[in-house]
């Protein structure tokens, strides 16, 4: 018998992926840790790209409604750990099968609400907040809040053990002709997007840089950046002379990256352009500048979590700046400080690697909420 825990995570796959590659991530590292995860997404389309090799010791099964047959996994490999991932509502016939298996054997799931990654106060005060369960059949039961963060008093942010051998290793030059990109000592750029209002102002940036100093290579990511810089161009090439020759600006556009070539990516790059939650941590860990667009939000929400964001990141004023106007605050955009703010992004990955990571501190609240002889 397989005494390894058993964790069932649940995504629903909103939209952009990133709930999805945190939710992938998690479990591939949790794997990596010894502990058996099943992970239910009503959509995992993505995965063909993003996980296309999978990972031992996790299985990807259909949310589907009602759940229906994969119940029967349940009944092979009761649920230890219980994780609804950024507030979804975990399928009510899962819940009941496992108030019933506990029934049976007297040991009840941590119930887990895996929240999403903010830099503001309120994360601090709400990290590991019990919520009883009070209706349904799982009354009685307590779910914990389990909030990511940037600070010691928060659950951390993900980062694999196999992380730093791994960037330690990595070759750009080896990579970038692996992926077919005609690098030829270029200042290189990754571009991973939605729409911002300010691209067309980043392009000539990018195109005065390279006529000015060294040529520019912007290397833009599937989906939807490469919509919008294919919006913003109109097949128009940045020809403006060169003593030798070369254009200031080239683009090339890259196809679906896994995880792994994501972060390979971000590693190759002089400067990296992320979004969302899970490019963001990427981006910290590569190590080299960056600038984060954040999810827009109507009511303009984001903007209190961005600027919480780079107080923690401590963002020189043009870094800071240049976050405003790229999320969407009028302005100029100011010209890329290259060594200022990659040295502010690796003053915040050293702060931040001293601190416990996200999967080893959710490992260690359920040893003690459910400790191995319970």
């Amino acid at each position: 018998m397989d005494h390894r825990p058993q964790w069932d995570i649940f995504c629903k796959v909103i939209d952009n992926h990133g709930d999805i590659g945190v939710c992938w991530r998690l479990s591939a590292e949790l794997a990596a840790r010894g502990q058996r995860v099943r992970l239910w997404v009503d959509d995992g389309s993505a995965l063909q790209w993003m996980a296309p090799e999978g990972c031992d010791g996790v299985a990807v099964l259909p949310w589907l409604e009602p759940l229906g047959m994969n119940l029967m996994r349940l009944d092979a490999a009761p649920c230890d750990v219980l994780v609804e991932a950024f507030g979804c509502e975990i399928a009510p016939e899962f819940i009941a099968a496992c108030a019933e298996g506990a029934g049976a054997t007297g040991q009840k799931p941590v119930w887990l609400n895996l929240e999403y990654l903010s830099a503001e106060a309120y994360v601090e005060r709400c990290h590991a907040m019990p919520s009883p369960v009070l209706h349904g059949p799982a009354a009685g039961w307590t779910k914990w809040f389990f909030y990511p963060g940037f600070t010691p008093a928060t659950g951390g942010l993900l980062r694999e053990d196999a992380l730093p051998a791994r960037q330690a290793a990595f070759d750009r030059q080896t990579w970038l002709a692996g992926c077919g990109i005609p690098w030829k000592g270029e200042t290189l750029v990754s571009l991973f997007c939605y729409e911002p209002p300010a691209l067309a102002q980043l392009l000539d940036h990018l195109a005065r840089a390279g006529t000015s100093s060294a040529p520019v290579r912007l290397l833009v990511t599937a989906g939807r950046a490469t919509s919008a810089v294919q919006a913003v161009v109109h097949g128009q090439k940045w020809r403006q002379p060169r003593q030798d020759g070369r254009e200031p600006l080239s683009i090339s556009y890259l196809p679906w990256l896994s995880q792994r070539d994501f972060d390979h990516l971000l590693w190759a790059c002089d400067l990296n352009f992320v979004r969302g939650e899970d490019s963001v941590v990427r981006g910290l860990w590569a190590g080299h500048a960056f600038v984060w667009q954040i999810y827009p939000q109507g009511d303009q929400a984001h903007l209190p979590k961005l600027e919480a964001f780079l107080d923690m990141l401590e963002a020189p004023p043009s870094l800071r700046h240049f976050h405003q106007v790229w999320n969407g605050l009028p302005g100029e955009l100011p010209a890329p400080d290259l060594p200022l703010w990659s040295a502010c992004t690796q003053a915040a990955r050293q702060r931040l690697q001293n601190q416990t990571d996200l999967a080893t501190q959710l490992l260690d609240f359920v040893t003690h909420k459910r400790p191995p002889h319970a």
